[in-house]
């Protein structure tokens, strides 16, 4: 009798991980949450990323899709490609300031790419977190995604608190 359970080949390697997290000191949760949810206006916020367009759906509503172009990685920026995904929100949650989504296409070789993106609400400000797993990236190493991944979370924290209080980046939300 065979086992019924599939077991994954010794040889295949197993998915990266990582999580990334960005302070802001001076917004408080409730402020930067709507900036987030805002699933195709990803293009605001995300350095380099110069176009965000919706594919399908509505916003915000768990099975739309994003198409992401324009932005530049560790592996290829100084090439003159242009780089893109699209992107499907798997599921949202309000209450909590938390969604997951998933990248179902793209060029940049990311496979069976899922991300969570949280706010925590803080004494003081809040904190966006953002976990991910996806399978190895040809050209890529662990660390060049954990720094992709978190300096552009870092300058979307920076462009969303500059927008709430009223400067000039990533828009005016007064």
């Amino acid at each position: 009798m065979e086992d019924s359970i599939q077991k994954v080949p010794e040889n295949q390697p197993k998915k990266w991980e990582g999580k990334a997290s960005a302070e802001l000191a001076t917004s408080r949760a409730e402020q930067v949450w709507p900036l987030l949810e805002d699933f195709f206006g990803l293009n605001k916020w995300f350095p380099t990323l110069t176009t965000c367009l919706p594919v399908h759906g509505v916003s915000g509503e768990p099975g739309c899709v994003r198409y992401c172009a324009g932005f530049k990685t560790p592996v290829n920026s100084g090439d003159k490609v242009v780089n893109w995904t699209k992107q499907k929100l798997l599921s949202i949650d309000p209450e909590n300031l938390i969604f997951s989504y998933s990248i179902i296409d793209g060029n940049v070789g990311f496979n069976s790419y899922v991300s969570t993106v949280q706010v925590v609400p803080k004494e003081e400000g809040c904190k966006i977190e953002r976990w991910y797993e996806v399978e190895p990236v040809e050209g890529w190493n662990p660390e060049d995604l954990d720094h992709f991944i978190g300096s552009g979370l870092q300058t979307m924290a920076q462009r969303m608190e500059a927008a709430i209080h009223g400067g000039s980046e990533g828009g005016n939300l007064k």
